[in-house]
């Protein structure tokens, strides 16, 4: 693989295996909903709340690569702050990028404006995936300073970090970049699947390492998004990719902060991402949330799942599915509101900062 110039690592103040101190944040509706508990008011926030829909992200990112932004705490603190400061959501989740591991450790790949992360050496065979490269600790650094500026401004509002899982970053390494059928990634995954399984385990690697520097550096949750893990059909699913994303879940099972599993088009794998040792469960706009509670057992807290399009409707429209999804979630053992996936670029940040307002006057 490629190695790329990174900024010069510095020590860490925490071991990943040994998180230090953490703020008391017991009674924040966030992480109180995503233990099942009675939340003092429905939390709400929103996956790529940052991301490109606010203006003052806009103005900031300006000229500034996206990988090169996740990269500079500074910068990072700053993305993660704005809708917090803006819309007052109930929980901050990290700016970064699920490709940020892969290439802190090494991994030639970028982020191309209007593509998506593109690799400049796809890996799809054995020797390829022997060459790929380990995530170090002090690799994380960055982030991590990150964090700790993140700590200071947050005040009671917890701070979630997130990694992507396997599946998908190992979909990213063989097709080359994002694609709409995964032809690549579904011939090796059944023609060499040694090969898938090396490859799925040497990410596992790298995913859990980054998800335990960012608890020891004192995230309060974590969120594993499977971005394209919808592809495919259950029984794929639990041959070739829930393994893997259970080793990740499970080295963070003493971590002491909620673990969060999202898929998109997942509603059929509901059960299944359930039992990778997820906490709470991520659910896509596509099934009704007390449906998809059900499906992940009926034990588990569920998270979402109003479609980031209808945020483009008048507001009378978005209000009557706003209440339709938490009448939903009344019926789930714990509810965090969200989106079915991320803002869209488009959509009216005044829309956004009335929608938390709308779920916050609903009754729990």
């Amino acid at each position: 693989m490629v190695a790329l110039p990174h900024p010069a690592p510095a020590v860490l103040h925490r071991s990943a295996g040994s998180p230090g101190p953490r703020r008391d944040l017991r009674s924040a509706p966030f992480l109180a909903a995503a233990r099942g508990e009675r939340p003092s008011r429905l939390p709400v926030w929103f996956m790529r709340q940052a991301g490109r829909s606010l203006p003052e992200y806009r103005a900031l990112r300006a000229g500034t690569g996206m990988l090169q932004a996740c990269l500079d705490p500074d910068l990072t603190c700053e993305i993660t702050m704005q809708p917090v400061r803006r819309h007052g959501v109930d929980a901050a989740i990290l700016f970064s990028d699920i490709v940020v591991p892969l290439y802190v450790a090494g991994v030639g790949v970028d982020i191309v404006p209007g593509t998506g992360p593109v690799v400049g050496h796809p890996v799809r065979t054995a020797a390829e995936v022997d060459r790929l490269p380990r995530l170090d600790i002090e690799q994380v650094t960055p982030v991590t300073d990150a964090i700790a500026l993140l700590l200071s401004e947050l005040g009671e509002t917890p701070l979630i970090g997130f990694a992507g899982a396997p599946f998908t970053l190992a979909s990213y390494l063989i097709e080359g970049g994002p694609s709409r059928n995964h032809e690549r990634t579904k011939a090796l995954m059944r023609s060499a699947p040694e090969v898938w399984h090396a490859l799925l385990g040497r990410l596992a690697d790298i995913t859990s390492t980054f998800l335990q520097a960012q608890v020891a550096a004192g995230v309060d949750a974590v969120q594993l998004f499977d971005s394209w893990a919808g592809a495919l059909s259950e029984r794929d699913y639990r041959e070739f990719v829930l393994p893997h994303s259970a080793a990740v879940l499970g080295r963070l099972a003493d971590a002491g902060v909620p673990r969060i599993h999202f898929g998109v088009g997942t509603g059929e794998l509901l059960g299944a991402m359930a039992e990778a040792g997820a906490d709470v469960v991520g659910v896509d706009w596509r099934i009704p949330l007390d449906v998809a509670a059900r499906r992940a057992g009926g034990t588990h807290p569920v998270q979402g799942n109003l479609d980031p399009a209808v945020l483009f409707a008048d507001f009378g429209s978005v209000e009557s599915e706003v209440r339709r999804i938490v009448a939903e979630g009344r019926r789930t053992p714990g509810h965090v509101f969200n989106l079915g996936h991320g803002v869209l670029p488009e959509t009216d940040p005044d829309v956004v900062t009335r929608v938390v307002e709308l779920v916050h006057d609903q009754p729990v």
